[in-house]
């Protein structure tokens, strides 16, 4: 068994317009497909042997999340990455992010408190390992499981519209400016706290998350 199957089952697309959104969507956050990139339904429908209309509905949910921008009679493309953007983004971020882990560390069932320290290893493990396509694809298990214990479907609503955009820019630039030991070491921290029923820990440990990634947002335009 792989290890992101072992960590979170959320990691598993329930629909063929899930795994499209899911396979799309990575090809988006490590920049397979890059920035101002056109996007071809036919060509992702072969390469990912899936049809036309499991497609569309993704690429529909990868715009409202703001990855792609649909043009009538132009085409799609993948939108551009802006710091100053990110830092907007980060501003409400922050805030929802306390929220999810407060209450998630509330709420969580126990089965959902597993996977969370599940998690945390498998965060340690891929830093340790430099796999930064498996670092991406734990922290969108992670991010899918603390919205969904956090049992409130306003706030993971709101939070499914910001995380993909966080992953694609942390790809971009984590090279210059980030650390992944310890980025991985804060999204541990996060999970242990909400597996151990501590809100309290947890919003400060999300609080601690969202200032390195804001630290690092910053070094990456004196890195450019």
């Amino acid at each position: 068994m792989n290890q992101r199957a072992s960590v979170s089952e959320l990691a598993q697309p329930q629909s063929l317009t899930d795994r499209a959104y899911a396979e799309i969507e990575e090809l988006i956050v490590t920049l397979q497909l890059a920035p101002g990139a056109p996007v071809s339904e036919a060509e992702l429908c072969a390469r990912l042997a899936i049809g036309r209309t499991p497609v569309r509905e993704a690429l529909q949910r990868l715009a409202r999340e703001n990855l792609v921008e649909i043009f009538p009679r132009r085409g799609i493309f993948v939108t551009d990455i802006n710091v100053a953007s990110q830092l907007r983004l980060l501003e409400t971020r922050r805030e929802l992010e306390r929220l999810i882990a407060r209450s998630a560390a509330r709420r969580a069932t126990d089965d959902e408190r597993a996977r969370l320290r599940a998690l945390a290893v498998a965060f340690e493990a891929a830093a340790r390992a430099n796999d930064d396509v498996n670092f991406m694809r734990i922290d969108r298990d992670f991010n899918l499981l603390c919205s969904s214990a956090a049992h409130n479907e306003f706030a993971a609503g709101a939070m499914s519209l910001m995380h993909s955009l966080s992953r694609r820019f942390w790809y971009l630039h984590y090279k210059e400016a980030a650390d992944m030991p310890h980025t991985a070491k804060l999204h541990a921290d996060i999970a242990r706290a909400i597996a151990a029923g501590d809100p309290e820990r947890a919003a400060k440990a999300s609080d601690r998350l969202l200032d390195a990634i804001e630290k690092f947002t910053r070094a990456t335009v004196d890195a450019t």
